[in-house]
């Protein structure tokens, strides 16, 4: 068994699905077809890990950011844990879900999907209100 399909037997996750062919999502396939080749690759068996190497992966090789990497896979379909995601695609989609649904900077359908998704496999309901996303704790030492 492969670790492609550990990822797709896993219940907490849904791989995104490629875009419509149409020219306007060029650049969608290209970050989609990155993502999809290099998550086969990552030598992890934690899924979480495994997609947000190949978010991270996708971003350096295409040189956007982690976060427009990850709003692009969240609107083609992927539904995962928030360990999965990176902390700029988190803040971003955090600060959304504080606007109303009918504000311009509200979040997306697909945001909105992603949050209920969140919802159903047991994170946290209230984890967009903290709003710290540091991995490493910044001491500064005198």
């Amino acid at each position: 068994m492969t670790n492609h399909t550990s990822i797709e037997q896993d219940n907490r996750v849904a791989l995104p699905l490629p875009p419509k062919s149409t020219y306007e999502t060029a650049a969608e396939m290209d970050v989609y077809a990155r993502f999809m080749r290099h998550l086969r690759h990552v030598p992890n068996s934690r899924v979480e890990i495994k997609i947000l190497s190949a978010i991270q992966f996708t971003a350096d090789m295409m040189d956007y950011s982690d976060a427009v990497v990850a709003r692009i896979l969240a609107d083609l379909g992927l539904r995962a844990p928030r360990m999965a995601f990176p902390a700029g695609f988190l803040r971003f989609a955090d600060q959304s879900f504080l606007r109303p649904r009918y504000d311009a900077q509200g979040p997306s359908a697909a945001l909105q999907e992603l949050r209920t998704h969140w919802n159903q496999i047991g994170e946290p309901k209230f984890a967009h209100i903290g709003g710290e996303y540091s991995l490493v704790g910044e001491a500064v030492c005198y």
